[in-house]
């Protein structure tokens, strides 16, 4: 995986546009297509999952686990 660029802890004085400049980059540089998408159509559109199988044509365990990859490496390069 790539690393993603550290800019220094700012704890609890992060800004909004911050938080969201750290998330669109992860979000670009450490996900796949799929992940992305599945991510965007759930918490963006807010889809439920069956709603973006049936989109997408794959099974909702298929969803569920790409959507499940793609929270764990947002936690995994947000954390402090």
């Amino acid at each position: 995986m790539k690393n993603t660029l550290y800019d220094g802890y700012l704890g609890p004085r992060m800004t909004k546009a911050e938080a969201k400049r750290r998330i669109s980059r992860v979000v670009a540089a450490e996900l796949t297509d799929i992940e992305r998408e599945v991510l965007v159509a759930y918490y963006l559109q807010e889809m439920k999952i069956p709603q973006i199988a049936l989109e997408r044509g794959v099974n909702k365990s298929s969803v569920s686990r790409a959507l499940r990859r793609a929270e764990q490496k947002l936690k995994k390069y947000l954390r402090y």
